[in-house]
């Protein structure tokens, strides 16, 4: 079995937590599954779950390079210079990251409100970008995008190999043929 899920901000990529926060277990009926990957409580998007161990290796070893798309809304108004350098890869504290498919894009229309909103500031505008990653290191688009001037204020993966978010809405789930 697999299952999409548009995982909403704030909700753990777990089933249980010993201090009362939202987990998968608000959303996910299905037992016997689990997350193949993460998303950190402050992303949103799409999170694969599975009941079948190879696919899940499949989906999460590094070995296997499965591209990961993100939409990164980011504090300021990226530029070419900062795009350029997230697509040679960008040195962080644990090393080169992989090149990244990196462009700026518009904000998209179907996005949903976040809960609570992201910050808003007069005098700072904000721009969207579009990642495309083939690594997995922890919170590696955050660090990515702090690195080369822009601070990412929300993060939604839209994209895990062959599969999609689209048409999910926040906490909506869809069995996949995997």
């Amino acid at each position: 079995m697999l299952i999409a899920l548009n995982k909403p901000f704030g909700v753990l990529c777990q089933f249980t937590d010993d201090r009362g926060r939202p987990t998968l277990a608000g959303f996910v009926r299905q037992t016997d599954v689990y997350a193949a990957g993460r998303l950190d409580h402050d992303s949103e998007g799409l999170l694969l779950l599975t009941d079948d161990g190879k696919l899940a290796h499949r989906l999460t070893d590094p070995r296997h390079k499965q591209p990961k798309t993100y939409l990164a809304q980011v504090d300021g108004e990226i530029d070419d210079t900062a795009l350029a350098t997230l697509r040679r890869g960008v040195t962080l504290k644990d090393g080169l990251t992989l090149p990244a498919l990196a462009e700026h894009v518009a904000e998209p229309d179907w996005l949903w409100p976040r809960d609570p909103p992201v910050r808003f500031r007069k005098s700072i505008p904000t721009s969207w970008l579009s990642l495309t990653l083939r690594e997995g290191r922890n919170r590696q688009v955050r660090r990515m995008t702090a690195a080369v001037g822009f601070p990412t204020l929300r993060l939604i993966r839209v994209r895990i190999g062959d599969y999609a978010l689209e048409g999910l809405a926040p906490g909506q789930t869809r069995v996949l043929q995997p």
